[in-house]
C-alpha cells in the first residue's frame, strides 16, 4: 500500500464499527426507564446473547484502553460481584419470560480474577434465571499470568469452550515499555491449563503498535504464538490516547511507530498467521480452516459485534456490569461506567442504564451496509438499500469520501456494489466511514466500545 494513503485516510482515528452508531453517539435521553420498556418488548422465542463486564485487574498495562481497576485485595471484587447478581435479578425480572440464551461472553478487566467459586455461583444464577441453549458458548478472556490451575478447571465444569488470552508481544523490551511482564512459558501453561480443563477454542490477542515494537520483534511474537496452536488470532493497533486514558502517559511516544510503520508491523504479522494456515477474517482476526469463523466468512454469515467479528446471530445483547453496552432491536444501552456509581443504581432498585441510542429506520440501514463492508470487504449497496425500504441514491450520490476511495484505487464501484480491492483492505474502516452519518459530529476516535 502507498504510505501516502495511509497518511492520507489516517486509519487509526476511525472507529472500529464493532457498532454503528458508535457509542461517542449515545446520550442520556436513553435511561433506566427506556431499557426497561425495551426489555419488556424482546420476544421471548428469540435467541439473545449475554456480556458480562468484570472490571478489575492486579496491575495496570499501560497500553490499555478498557475500563478497568487496579485492586489486590478480594473484597471490592466480591461487592462488585453482589451487584452484578442483583442487576442479574433485576433484568430477568423486566423480561416477560426467561429470555433463551445462545452465547455468554465474560470480559474485563480480568474476568478470572474472581475465586472458582465466585465463577461458578455467578454461572448457577446466570442459568437459573436465563434459558441456555444446549449448545450456548461460553467465553471469557483470561490473563495467563494470573490464571491458577484451580481456575482452568472451573472454567470447564462450568461449561466454557472458549477463551481469549491477552499476549499483546513477547518481546521482553516492549513488556517492560508496557508495564507487562509475560514468559511464552506462562502463556503456554495456561494454554496447557485450559486444554486440559475442556476449553477446546483459544484466541491470542496480539497488539501492533506498542512501544519499541519493530517488524522484526512482531513476527518473533507471532511465530512463537502459532507454536501454540491457538484456534484464533485477534491483531489490533495500539490507540494512543494519553487525553483519554491518563496511564498512557507513561508510555514514551517517541517510541511509537509513524503510521507507515504500523502498517508494516500488522502486514507482517498478518503475513506470518496466513503463511502458517491461518485464514484471515476481516480487518483483524485469524481462524485455522476449520474454525466457525472461517466458515461463516465463506458462506457470508459473518457478524461483528462489541467482540469483534462473531458468529453470533442473535439481534439481543443484554449488557451486565458496569460501563457494559447492551444491544437492542430499538437500539443500545449502556451502563454507568465507574463501579461505586455502578453499584448505587443497582443497590437502590434501579436498572444502571445512563445512556443509549435508539436506532433510526436510516440508522439499521447504514448499520448493515457498515457491517458488510467490515465482514466481507464488499456490500451491495442498492441490495441491501431496497430491502430496508430506501433508494440507494442517498447513500450513492454525492458520497465525496466514497468517490476519493474510488479515485485512489482503494476499492471498486460498479453502480453501487463496491468491493474493496486486495492491496486497499486495511482501509476498510475508511470506506465504512464513507456510509457512516455521523463521523464528523463524533470525531474520528479509535475506541473498543466503537
Amino acid at each position: 500500500m502507498q504510505p501516502s494513503l495511509v497518511a492520507k485516510y489516517g486509519e487509526t482515528r476511525l472507529p472500529r464499527y464493532t457498532s454503528y452508531p458508535t457509542a461517542p453517539r449515545f446520550s442520556a435521553a436513553i435511561d433506566a426507564g427506556i431499557y426497561g420498556e425495551w426489555l419488556a418488548a424482546i420476544a421471548p422465542e428469540k435467541p439473545a446473547s449475554l456480556y458480562l463486564h468484570i472490571p478489575f485487574c492486579r496491575s495496570m498495562c499501560w497500553y490499555c484502553g478498557c475500563h478497568t481497576t487496579i485492586t489486590q485485595r478480594d473484597q471490592p471484587i466480591l461487592d462488585y460481584l453482589d451487584m452484578l447478581r442483583e442487576e442479574v435479578r433485576l433484568v430477568s425480572a423486566k423480561t416477560r419470560a426467561p429470555l433463551s440464551i445462545d452465547h455468554v461472553h465474560f470480559g474485563g478487566g480480568t474476568p478470572t480474577i474472581m475465586q472458582p467459586e465466585e465463577f461458578l455461583s455467578l454461572m448457577g444464577l446466570l442459568r437459573e434465571h436465563f434459558e441456555f441453549a444446549g449448545a450456548a458458548e461460553i467465553a471469557v478472556e483470561i490473563d495467563p499470568r494470573t490464571l491458577e490451575p484451580e481456575m482452568a478447571t472451573t472454567l470447564g465444569e462450568a461449561g466454557v469452550r472458549r477463551a481469549s488470552l491477552g499476549v499483546q508481544s513477547f518481546d521482553p523490551v516492549v513488556q517492560r515499555a508496557i508495564n507487562r511482564i509475560q514468559s511464552e512459558e506462562q502463556t503456554m501453561e495456561a494454554v496447557t491449563r485450559l486444554r486440559k480443563a475442556g476449553v477446546d477454542s483459544i484466541n491470542f490477542d496480539l497488539i501492533y503498535g506498542l512501544p519499541h515494537q519493530t517488524v522484526e520483534s512482531c513476527i518473533a511474537t507471532a511465530e512463537a504464538a502459532i507454536r501454540m496452536r491457538p484456534e484464533r488470532f485477534a491483531v489490533f493497533g495500539y490507540a494512543h490516547i494519553p487525553s483519554f486514558k491518563k496511564h498512557q502517559k507513561l508510555i514514551d511516544e517517541k517510541a511509537l511507530a509513524d503510521a507507515e510503520g504500523r502498517v508494516a508491523q500488522a502486514e507482517a504479522i498478518a503475513a506470518t498467521l496466513v503463511a502458517a494456515g491461518y485464514r484471515r477474517i476481516g480487518l483483524d482476526h485469524f481462524a485455522r480452516p476449520e474454525d466457525s469463523l472461517t466458515i461463516a466468512q465463506a458462506s457470508g454469515q459473518l457478524h461483528r459485534n462489541f467482540q469483534g467479528y462473531t458468529t453470533d446471530t442473535c439481534e439481543t445483547l443484554i449488557g451486565l456490569g458496569a460501563s457494559a453496552i447492551g444491544r437492542m432491536q430499538n437500539g443500545y444501552v449502556q451502563n454507568e461506567v465507574p463501579p461505586g456509581l455502578y453499584a448505587q443504581r443497582i443497590a437502590s432498585g434501579r436498572l444502571a442504564t445512563v445512556k443509549g441510542y435508539r436506532m433510526t429506520a436510516e440508522d439499521r440501514l447504514r448499520a448493515s451496509i457498515i457491517e458488510r463492508l467490515m465482514c466481507d470487504f464488499g456490500v451491495d449497496v442498492p441490495a441491501l438499500a431496497y430491502a430496508h425500504g430506501f433508494d440507494p441514491q442517498i447513500l450513492l450520490r454525492d458520497n465525496a469520501k466514497l468517490a476519493m476511495l474510488e479515485s485512489d484505487g482503494i476499492l471498486e464501484n460498479a453502480d453501487g456494489v463496491i468491493r474493496l480491492r486486495e492491496s486497499g483492505r486495511f482501509l476498510i474502516r475508511a470506506a465504512a466511514a464513507a456510509f457512516d452519518a455521523y463521523i464528523e459530529q463524533s470525531g474520528r476516535t479509535h475506541s473498543k466500545a466503537a
